[in-house]
């Protein structure tokens, strides 16, 4: 008889874990998944052209709050975690559940990356939004001035159409349209757009890498959140955040990345508390006392700073720092203030729908709207909650152009943050196995 297998996620590593060890495997029998963080996934299913032979009709996705029920009507043998960005409690509570409900409950290890045949430069981090964005950036365009030919593989954001979304390539701004992206997955592939890369996502990242290494030179993984690299690399960065001290040793699987990369910087020093940055520092030299070590600060800009001097300002931040992230702020609540707004409103009584919900399930969020567009109803909810505040200008400390998509009628500009080192070897020197 085979296993039963129940896997936990949030549409991104789970169905990767389902390809590489549970697709075509007649050990085991995944009687579902079930879904958290993301919204509007539950309900679905995972179709069987992904699903494999041995699933015609494909597999259902559950809410995960149904795990006890599930164990027991699915007579669930084994449930397996795969998603990030959550604390070492969340995740060893599941595991209580779990073995209490009769269920073994498993980690998956090394066989859940992918060898490539070109060099993988991997881009993690021990939180979400302590600044992979700006560094896999700074990273493409060393590669590129070198003369290497790059293509950037992005972890997954598949909330869509799954069979369309097996294999996505990202080359131009009508490509996002094309693949009816959600703010979210703009968010993660614009910058990248802008600077002239192709991006490569999507859902079954063998068939994924095949397609990016075609087109490349050297790989560039892009992290999502905090979670693990999905290919072995070559050289493994890991970027910590000391406005966090502490959360490295305390989130999964952002510890993992901590102690595995061979490159940690430590960004943001500048604006950090120094007694922070000295605990990070002391906390990544007993974890990985191998790795190189540098300092980063994370400039920010404003596009338009005459926008936001003395006027009643509302910042809009990137939506999962600031929530499963655990922010209270983000680069627009610092550029905004940098910059002279006289007010920093707050949307939470404007709020309506699920932004509303956010604010209900995130409370530590300060005065500033998450950005977060998971489908088209939840932008709508985004826009209305912006008109309803009434700002005399919108900061956007997001990656894109989020005023344009969401069609709103009120001056805005972008927060911009970049990378530059302020204790450490010259980037040149860290890349030097690759260039």
């Amino acid at each position: 008889m085979p296993k039963r297998v129940l896997i936990l996620g949030a549409a991104g590593r789970d169905f990767h874990e389902f390809n590489l060890l549970y697709r075509d495997n007649p050990e085991f029998e995944v009687a579902g998944f079930t879904a958290t963080q993301i919204p509007n996934i539950e309900g679905r299913r995972y179709p069987p052209d992904l699903a494999g032979s041995l699933y015609p009709t494909g597999i259902p996705i559950y809410p995960e709050g149904d795990l006890e029920r599930l164990i027991a009507s699915e007579k669930v043998d084994r449930v397996v975690f795969a998603y990030s960005d959550v604390s070492h409690e969340h995740v060893m509570h599941l595991a209580a559940r779990a073995r209490a409900a009769g269920a073994e409950f498993v980690l998956p290890g090394d066989e859940t990356r992918i060898r490539s045949g070109r060099p993988v430069v991997a881009v993690t981090a021990v939180r979400t939004g302590a600044g992979k964005s700006p560094l896999s950036r700074q990273i493409r365009n060393l590669l590129v001035e070198s003369g290497k030919a790059v293509a950037v593989m992005r972890h997954p954001m598949p909330y869509g159409d799954l069979t369309r979304q097996r294999v996505q390539r990202f080359a131009e701004y009508e490509d996002f349209d094309r693949n009816d992206c959600t703010i979210e997955e703009r968010e993660e592939y614009e910058h990248h757009i802008q600077a002239g890369a192709v991006v490569f996502a999507g859902v079954d990242y063998v068939e994924i890498l095949r397609a990016a290494e075609q087109e490349s030179d050297v790989i560039l993984w892009d992290g999502g959140n905090n979670d693990l690299p999905f290919l072995h690399s070559t050289l493994h960065f890991c970027v910590v955040d000391p406005h966090r001290p502490g959360h490295e040793l305390r989130y999964w699987p952002g510890e993992a990345n901590l102690r595995a990369a061979d490159i940690i910087v430590v960004n943001k020093v500048e604006t950090a508390r120094e007694e922070d940055v000295e605990q990070v520092l002391r906390n990544v030299a007993a974890a990985n006392p191998a790795a190189i070590v540098v300092q980063t600060a994370s400039p920010i800009t404003i596009e338009h700073p005459e926008m936001v001097a003395n006027r009643r300002v509302l910042v809009v931040e990137d939506g999962p720092t600031v929530t499963h992230g655990e922010m209270a702020y983000g680069a627009g609540v610092l550029a905004a203030r940098e910059y002279g707004a006289s007010e920093l409103i707050d949307p939470r009584p404007y709020a309506v729908g699920s932004i509303a919900e956010a604010y209900r399930q995130y409370p530590h969020m300060g005065p500033l709207l998450p950005a977060v567009g998971y489908g088209r109803t939840q932008m709508e909810e985004l826009a209305e909650t912006i008109r309803r505040a009434g700002p005399e200008a919108v900061v956007v400390g997001t990656p894109i152009d989020l005023i344009r998509l969401l069609d709103i009628d009120i001056p805005a500009t972008r927060a911009t943050y970049g990378i530059r080192i302020v204790v450490g070897p010259p980037w040149e020197e860290l890349l030097a196995t690759v260039l």
